[in-house]
């Protein structure tokens, strides 16, 4: 008998043992002894416990987290729970290819707990596994703790039972039977379920036509949407243009307007002029008058100069009469020496008056010749004013002509000086002139470039549009036929997975061929599968074979034997044969009947096996038809339907309903084959699509990222200021031509009253000298 030696125990905070402790079990009798609360009974628990033990309970604690060493005064809690066992499998009783076996079980606080084995990863379940048919567990008799042996003797629970069990080897069988039970229960669940699901998938077919359908009705609204939107585009873009058109419009509006008002400016300008020059006379008579009111003023201070003079001689004359009244007083003196000579005076008086009647005669004489005078000196008087009118008109005359020639002279000048200021400003501007035809020059060489190259954006935008919906086209093309090809992959990997399981498993095979299957040799087909059958006469063909569907194809009657002899020692059923080398040869090939197909023409075999499918189906025949249309059949052969709905042989007679999974059992290994093939041809082009549909999604994010709109943008605002600037400069040299023509109009205008000034002026000067030449002879009459 084979066994297997526990070579060691390591313990690592499990529950007292909070340093590392190592058991080595190096005699074939070892015993742990010490005193109460050592610890010995927690080294059962640890080996319970690694053996997958999940019961707290089972291991005298509360709560599973107890386990973990939980510190003393002295020492620190430990944060992981390990325990480690150790077995020497040098004789192979476990199955493994390992001399040297370990089991580790770790815990850690936060709850998660850790299976390794030889200090790899795995379940608990592989452990189990390891050890089912050792007599090892957690729940095995062969780890006794404290109160197994009295529940041994008490048979609590049929723990004696389970003790025998374990001790035989029973155990380990029932384990297995209750998980091939609950595989087959869950097994039938499944099978139970996979008319539902096929029911659902029916149903979902249903839905998921409805939404293909809104999904097409999606695609042509959203295509109809795309259209729409660049009609929309279209005429936004029209309407734009109209606005533009209208700006501009309105734009050359507002520049007519600016140049009138331009030309309005300059007219003010010369009416400016012409205000100035009648300012100027105003300026002229505002200066004769001020130098009338300085006169006035002169006058204002002389009298105020005569007033203080004035007022001296009235204090003098005061003084004076003050002198006076003083020498009154001497005179009255003098009067008394004065009377005296009074009348030497009288004499002296008679002697004048004698001399003064002749002087009398005298006077009369003279008074005479003073009246003869008086008339001389009166007409010369007139006849001299008459003369100083006429000078002082001639002084006026001459004082208008002066005026004149001054407001003349002074209009010339300004003339002159207003010619000069044209010439000037003319000269000022023509600079500016020059330059404004300069820059309106390099702008519009800019502009072209620029328009070009604007015109270059916007064709590489469209073509970038044009590519990117014609990626995206493609895109959402390709991605159609990823999501058909991906639909149909996950419909055949779905049958093709059932189906490999339904073979893997024997699916709706009896038990003696399962037998065979694993302890027989696997190369020997059945009947079901050496044909493959056209898919359309699938059901038909199953009806018809379906009493041999599960017959083994043997080449000689040796083979069979084999067999049967394997199933009779181990009392594992019955199976049937076919044995090709006594398969009776058959017509090669069944007559034509018209409306009917002859079963052998639609199906496929090796040639070894034809010989046999000739047997089967030589006589058959598959009617493409309702029973209820049997009767215009032929009825003198065996016949089928295509459906598998009936079938006729001779005076007999079957059918009904066709199942979900009738017409799935023949040919299943060709049809895996088949859906094997069809995977990989379409999980290659799957991949292959994808991998277009990757190029595709990054050439859309290129294209996308190629957005020339921004640069566009930047193209046309730098053109509107590059337009703006040339309107400028087209302003200021239409502006500068309308000055030019103005100007020179304005020119020839003063240049021509100028000429007339001047003509007035001499003529003036010539008058002027005519009327000092009268006032000197005038003056010289007078003389």
């Amino acid at each position: 008998m084979r066994r297997m030696r526990l070579k060691s125990l390591q313990i690592k905070g499990f529950k007292s043992f909070a340093n590392e402790t190592i058991l080595n079990f190096n005699e074939d009798v070892i015993g742990v002894v010490g005193p109460n609360g050592s610890g010995k009974s927690n080294i059962v628990d640890a080996f319970r416990w690694v053996l997958g033990e999940q019961k707290s309970k089972e291991l005298r604690l509360e709560n599973m987290s107890d386990i973990i060493f939980n510190g003393t005064k002295t020492k620190k809690e430990a944060g992981t729970a390990t325990v480690s066992l150790v077995f020497d499998n040098d004789k192979g009783v476990l199955p493994s290819e390992y001399n040297t076996v370990s089991i580790s079980r770790t815990l850690y606080r936060s709850g998660e707990s850790e299976y390794k084995l030889n200090n790899v990863t795995c379940r608990l379940k592989d452990i189990n596994t390891l050890f089912l048919d050792t007599g090892i567990g957690s729940n095995s008799y062969a780890i006794i703790a404290l109160g197994m042996v009295d529940d041994i003797l008490a048979d609590k629970d049929n723990a004696r039972r389970r003790m025998f069990e374990q001790a035989a080897g029973v155990s380990k069988y029932k384990i297995r039977k209750r998980e091939t039970l609950s595989k087959l229960k869950s097994a039938t669940e499944d099978l139970n379920r996979v008319e539902d699901l096929l029911f659902e998938i029916d149903g979902n077919l249903k839905s998921l036509e409805k939404q293909a359908k809104r999904t097409q009705k999606y695609l042509d609204l959203k295509a109809e949407y795309k259209e729409l939107s660049i009609k929309h585009a279209v005429f936004s873009i029209q309407e734009l243009k109209n606005k533009y058109k209208g700006i501009n419009e309105q734009l050359t509006r507002d520049q007519d307007i600016y140049r009138a008002n331009d030309a309005a400016l300059y007219k003010k300008e010369a009416q400016l002029q012409k205000e100035k020059q009648s300012n100027i006379a105003v300026e002229t008579s505002l200066s004769n008058q001020q130098k009338k009111v300085n006169d006035l003023v002169y006058q204002i201070r002389t009298r105020e100069n005569d007033k203080g003079l004035l007022s001296q001689s009235l204090s003098f004359k005061k003084q004076t009469k003050e002198q006076t009244l003083l020498n009154l007083k001497a005179n009255e003196e003098e009067q008394s020496t004065l009377a005296e000579h009074v009348a030497s005076l009288a004499q002296r008086v008679s002697i004048e008056v004698a001399s003064e009647s002749v002087l009398t005669k005298t006077l009369e004489a003279s008074k005479q010749n003073y009246d003869k005078v008086k008339l001389e000196y009166n007409a010369a008087k007139s006849t001299f004013d008459a003369t100083q009118r006429i000078k002082q008109d001639y002084e006026r005359q001459m004082f208008d002509i002066e005026k004149m020639i001054a407001i003349s002279t002074n209009s010339v000048e300004n003339g002159n000086r207003e010619i000069s200021y044209i010439k000037e400003n003319l000269s000022n501007k023509a600079s500016d002139y020059e330059a404004a035809k300069k820059e309106i020059g390099q702008h519009d060489a800019v502009y072209s470039a620029k328009e070009r190259e604007l015109q270059m954006l916007l064709e590489t935008e469209e073509n970038r549009k044009a590519n990117l919906q014609s990626l995206e086209s493609g895109r959402d093309q390709k991605q159609d036929e990823l999501n058909i090809i991906n639909r149909n992959i996950d419909s055949k990997q779905n049958e093709h997975d059932l189906l490999k399981s339904m073979i893997d498993s024997m699916e709706g095979f009896p038990e003696s061929i399962k037998f065979l299957h694993d302890h027989w040799r696997k190369d020997i087909p059945f009947l079901s599968d050496v044909m493959d059958v056209q898919e359309a006469y699938k059901a038909s063909i199953e009806l018809l074979l379906e009493p041999y569907l599960n017959h083994y194809v043997v080449a000689s009657p040796a083979e069979a034997i084999q067999a049967i002899s394997l199933l009779k020692k181990s009392q594992k059923g019955k199976v049937n044969f076919f044995i090709l080398d006594q398969v009776k040869p058959s017509p090669t090939s069944s007559p034509a009947i018209p409306g009917l197909v002859s079963a052998l023409d639609v199906i496929k075999c090796n040639p070894d096996h034809m010989p046999l499918a000739k047997a089967l189906l030589h006589d058959w025949y598959i009617f493409d038809g309702d029973i209820e249309s049997l009767d215009r059949a032929e009825l003198g052969v065996n016949i089928m339907s295509t459906y598998g709905t009936f079938i006729k042989a001779g005076y007999t007679m079957s059918g009904g309903s066709v199942g979900l999974f009738e017409g799935k059992k023949i040919g299943r290994k060709q049809n895996l084959e088949k859906l094997a093939s069809f995977l990989e041809d379409h999980q290659a082009q799957k991949m292959r699509i994808a991998q277009q549909l990757e190029k595709m999604k990054e050439d859309i994010l290129k294209v996308k990222a190629e957005n020339h709109v921004q640069s566009i943008e930047a193209a046309r605002k730098s053109l509107q200021l590059i337009e703006q600037e040339r309107i400028k400069y087209r302003l200021q040299i239409e502006s500068f031509d309308q000055l030019t023509k103005e100007s020179e109009l304005k020119s020839l205008t003063i240049s021509k009253q100028i000429k007339e000034l001047s003509i007035k002026i001499v003529e003036s000067e010539k008058q002027f000298e005519v009327l000092k030449s009268k006032i000197g002879e005038l003056e010289q009459v007078s003389e």
